[in-house]
């Protein structure tokens, strides 16, 4: 295990220490660097801006202080750019080892610097006998390594030409747009290279030399030469994100013990996992352990019978078995029977929510887990991650219903409402019925539901788009029915609706009740979603920029689940802390 700090300054005894240990990587692992030109770099972190650039020392170390490897970039914020001086670190551990990590750590702070790029200096593969074997294989893995986090060469300069004339090896000019599709405009690249050539290689390159690489750029926009040592793979490389910044994640680890396989009951276990398995590639998430709250907390939301009800089935029901509903009252203002098999229709919307022990249990368990996620946004977390099953968003007041039997999403929103103002954006394929009738006549919860219509689609009777809200609560529920088929471009037309009422409304908490049953495939839906959609419609609900709890609904084809909540999350964080 090891962290990433910034050294400030280098007379504190712990980072004396490290300024000692970096020399010897220094010596290891960086070609052409002499004692004297690593005491001249380590001599910046105690200048803040020398020569106009603002030096930032990061290290990797454990907790005995043994430092692992480090980088060094210099940020210039005049033209909103920096140079990555220094890494160092085992370049044969291109995913999720100290290199990346702290190349990640770079990155992230260029970003929150406003920077458009980060460049750098890496060796060539070498021409003819420059170099052993030995030695090209290692800048092979370098570039391959950068190739793999983002940057790349730049095409059609004579940076590496001039340079091997002073080094026994070329350097490439690498470019990192941080994850940008963009490339600097040819004039503002000249001035920007110009820069760094007389700043790094000042009494190396002549005058003649810098007008020699900067003239020999021709590109407009700056063109990047193609990947050339990148391996193919669909791996996603684990990225550096500080503590602060990581989504915490609640996992409901009893989902499990909730498994209805009869009838092709499709809210099976597994899509949870493939879930879990896929978003901890990422390097984005935090774990969390779930705390318990008090049942009075749901019986805020639903009625106490129907709560008392599924609670005394838990307790008293034979394992392993379920109760189906057969009859269904048509009148609401009906008695309740006093058999306990007969009240499953009393309680229960429809035949997709077996009553069972196990349901209820686990059902407590997610509610647990979105509660934990909406106290930690009280206590200052920006972003939290109720990852449950099954599912709560058509549990009404009430009754159960569509997999689900507590209100897991209602329940989070209306402990957050103690709090300040909520809004709750349901982008489940399927209609929010619950958060609908819960919150229908209140105006501290903005509830916005993007569903297909119920014309064709379940619940049939919820979900039009003239259903408003009433009394206190009129003007405060928004639906957005859509037809059959509807694709990406379409769905991200009504979503930036859905935003603009909610930013409008200027909550103080946003919860989402996020369903992956929206996408192509999803056997419970008629939508054409892909992962590029997932990605820009977390990034579109990740500017919204306010604390968020995000709690997982549907989502059903196990064969894309998992990739496509990566890719949600994945433009959830860029939204939230990229700008540009």
């Amino acid at each position: 295990m090891f962290r990433i700090r910034i050294v400030y300054d280098t007379f504190l005894p712990v980072n004396r220490n490290a300024v000692e240990k970096i020399r010897e990587i220094a010596r290891e692992q960086i070609a052409d660097i002499s004692d004297e030109g690593i005491q001249k770099i380590l001599d910046r972190i105690n200048d803040p801006y020398y020569e106009q650039m603002r030096y930032l020392l990061f290290v990797a170390d454990d907790a005995r202080g043994d430092v692992k490897g480090f980088a060094l970039l210099s940020h210039d914020p005049k033209n909103r750019f920096c140079y990555l001086d220094m890494l160092a670190a085992d370049f044969r551990r291109p995913g999720g080892g100290v290199g990346g990590s702290l190349y990640e750590r770079v990155r992230e702070e260029a970003l929150r610097l406003q920077c458009f790029g980060i460049f750098f200096d890496c060796q060539s593969e070498g021409s003819g006998g420059s170099i052993d074997d030995a030695v090209r294989r290692e800048n092979i893995s370098r570039l391959r390594f950068y190739e793999r986090h983002g940057a790349r060469p730049i095409d059609n300069i004579l940076h590496e030409a001039i340079s091997g004339k002073h080094y026994p090896v070329g350097y490439y000019l690498m470019f990192d747009s941080l994850g940008r599709m963009y490339s600097p405009e040819l004039k503002l690249a000249k001035r920007i290279i110009r820069l760094i050539l007389e700043r790094k290689y000042k009494g190396i390159y002549s005058a003649g030399e810098i007008n020699t690489v900067v003239n020999s750029l021709r590109d407009d926009p700056l063109r990047l030469m193609p990947h050339r040592h990148r391996k193919k793979t669909s791996d996603v490389v684990a990225r550096y994100v500080p503590d602060d910044k990581k989504i915490l994640l609640i996992y409901n680890d009893r989902h499990h013990i909730h498994h209805v396989k009869e009838r092709g009951y499709v809210e099976s276990p597994v899509r949870v996992e493939a879930i879990l398995k896929s978003i901890m590639t990422t390097g984005l998430f935090r774990r969390a352990g779930i705390k318990k709250f008090p049942a009075s907390l749901i019986t805020d939301v639903h009625a106490k019978d129907f709560y008392d009800y599924l609670k005394m089935v838990s307790e008293t029901f034979e394992p392993g078995k379920s109760l189906y509903p057969d009859v269904f009252p048509i009148r609401k203002d009906v008695r309740r029977p006093r058999k306990l098999s007969s009240h499953v229709g009393y309680y229960c919307i429809d035949i997709y929510s077996p009553i069972n022990r196990n349901a209820f249990l686990a059902a407590r368990n997610a509610v647990d887990c979105a509660l934990t996620g909406a106290s930690s946004l009280v206590f200052g977390a920006r972003m939290a991650y109720a990852l449950v099953r099954p599912p709560g968003h058509h549990a009404g007041r009430g009754y159960a219903g569509g997999f689900c039997y507590l209100n897991s999403t209602a329940i989070a929103a209306n402990f957050l409402s103690r709090f300040g103002t909520v809004a709750v954006l349901d982008i489940d394929y399927h209609h929010g019925n619950g958060q609908q009738e819960i919150f229908y006549e209140r105006e501290d919860v903005l509830t916005v539901s993007i569903h297909a219509s119920p014309e064709f689609e379940y619940p049939y009777f919820s979900g039009y788009d003239d259903e408003t809200g009433a009394g206190p609560g009129a003007g405060f529920n928004i639906n957005y029915p859509l037809k059959r088929g509807t694709g990406g471009v379409e769905y991200r037309k009504y979503l930036r609706r859905a935003i603009s009422y909610i930013r409008n409304f200027s909550p103080n908490f946003l919860v989402v009740a996020f369903g992956l049953d929206t996408a192509k495939g999803d056997p419970t839906g008629t939508w054409q979603l892909t992962g590029d959609d997932f990605e820009a419609i977390g990034g579109m609900i990740g500017t919204a920029r306010l604390p968020l709890l995000v709690v997982q609904e549907g989502g059903y084809n196990n064969r894309y689940v998992g990739k496509n909540a990566q890719r949600f999350f994945t433009g959830l964080w860029n939204g939230a802390y990229r700008r540009g």
